[in-house]
């Protein structure tokens, strides 16, 4: 509760948090909103394929051009000013630098710039949820090795959900579920880049202000956002995902105690202990009562008659039976509340959650009929989306895992549906992601 006050003495002593952000798309774009606004934090560089576009953003969001015209690092480290610019791997090398925050969302430059964090000794705030979900458990220890923090990003939901697990374990609580809510019904798991719009709803005056990529808004629409984040929180916390996979059942704040709770117990969870997504929607596409679209949850059992009845005394929402109550927060503001895991990790020397062991795979699921000799588009694209599965059962099908599913050329065809194997696809096994997997799949305890 004092990162603020040690926020402020780092900035009297003019002494900032220097901070590095690799991808300056929406998640960063909110970030270096409410960066400038807080004391004791210092954008040292901004590295972005498109550096144009970051200016113009930056322009957006109110950042004075004098601010941002740092000719080198070195200047920008000199006096205050932030550097923009294409070359990641010297920013994150430059001795100024604290922490890095990579935010690109592209798997494979997530796991290169992880690795050039280590090498650097610069913590390490991976936005790049994909890029966990792929290889989180190897990158965490290579972290431990180098001696920095490995940090998921607070204000995205897996640090949330996260953190409510913390605190209710932390209480003395059995966690029966914890997870996020989204809008989704089947037949998104087809949506394309092409529908994604019109699922939405979003105008194309909003769309056209920069900030909204396709392929990226589908991934969280067809479920693959949803599995990506819950591998996340199973590998972070322990907790188990439902062995066939997410079932998003509609569910709103109220009813998440007698919704998610164990089938034995009269709800839909396997057993107690699992993570899960809830829907927005209900199947016939009218909305849930009370949903929680954007918000977290972690649902907890008494284990005691005296904790039931303290449940009741304090007015805590139940389910029929009074043993089961949940605590949620109804929204996440993603990058504008990113300086809380920035503040964490400089200051504290302590992760906003962290991956510790290898328990939720996502796997690449055939959107439609898949021919031989296709090239597999990826996260949010047209040919695949991810499914959360417990790891062994991902490695004993011989998955393939959504974040390698880019640009791979299918050797056989694949039915709607079906899980896409390694076995299926050309990769190339020198490749510095595919090499991380691998020894993910090879050394990693499930």
């Amino acid at each position: 509760m004092n990162l603020h006050t040690q926020l402020l003495a780092r900035a009297a002593a003019g002494r900032p948090v220097r901070i590095g952000l690799i991808g300056a798309g929406k998640f960063g774009s909110m970030f270096l909103a409410q960066a400038r606004r807080t004391p004791g934090l210092h954008v040292l560089g901004i590295a972005d394929l498109a550096p144009g576009r970051v200016r113009a953003s930056l322009a957006r969001l109110g950042w004075p051009a004098a601010q941002v015209d740092a000719p080198s690092l070195d200047a920008a480290a000199r006096d205050g000013r932030t550097w923009v610019g294409e070359d990641a791997a010297a920013l994150i090398a430059h001795p100024a630098l604290e922490v890095v925050i990579e935010a690109t969302g592209a798997p494979k430059a997530g796991i290169r710039h992880a690795l050039l964090a280590c090498a650097a000794r610069k913590h390490l705030v991976m936005v790049n949820v994909e890029a966990d979900a792929l290889a989180g458990p190897v990158l965490a220890r290579r972290a431990a090795e180098a001696g920095i923090v490995y940090s998921m990003a607070y204000g995205d939901q897996p640090a949330l959900i996260l953190e409510q697990i913390d605190w209710a374990r932390a209480c003395g609580f059995d966690v029966v579920c914890a997870g996020k809510g989204t809008k989704h019904l089947p037949a998104f798991h087809a949506s394309t880049p092409d529908t994604v719009w019109q699922h939405y709803g979003f105008s194309p005056q909003q769309v056209a202000t920069g900030d909204f990529n396709a392929q990226m808004f589908n991934s969280f629409l067809d479920g693959t956002k949803s599995a990506l984040e819950m591998a996340a929180v199973a590998n972070g916390s322990g907790l188990q995902p439902p062995p066939d996979g997410l079932t998003f059942p509609p569910c709103g704040a109220d009813d998440l105690p007698t919704v998610l709770r164990p089938a034995s117990a009269g709800g839909v969870l396997p057993q107690a202990g699992t993570v899960e997504v809830v829907s927005s929607l209900h199947p016939d596409g009218t909305p849930v009562a009370r949903d929680l679209r954007w918000g977290v949850f972690v649902v907890i059992e008494a284990p005691s008659e005296y904790v039931r009845d303290c449940f009741a005394q304090y007015g805590l929402r139940t389910d029929p039976s009074g043993c089961y109550t949940a605590l949620y927060r109804p929204c996440h503001l993603i990058g504008l509340e990113l300086g809380i895991s920035v503040a964490s990790v400089a200051l504290r020397g302590e992760p906003t959650g962290t991956t510790r062991a290898f328990h939720g795979d996502v796997v690449a699921v055939a959107k439609r009929p898949l021919r031989a000799g296709e090239l597999l588009d990826g996260e949010g694209g047209y040919t695949v989306y991810g499914r959360l599965l417990p790891a062994a059962r991902s490695l004993a099908l011989g998955a393939l895992p959504i974040g390698l599913a880019h640009r791979v050329k299918l050797r056989t065809d694949v039915a709607a549906g079906d899980v896409v194997r390694w076995s299926e696809v050309a990769c190339d096994e020198s490749d510095e992601a595919v090499r991380l997997r691998r020894e993910l799949e090879r050394d990693a305890p499930v």
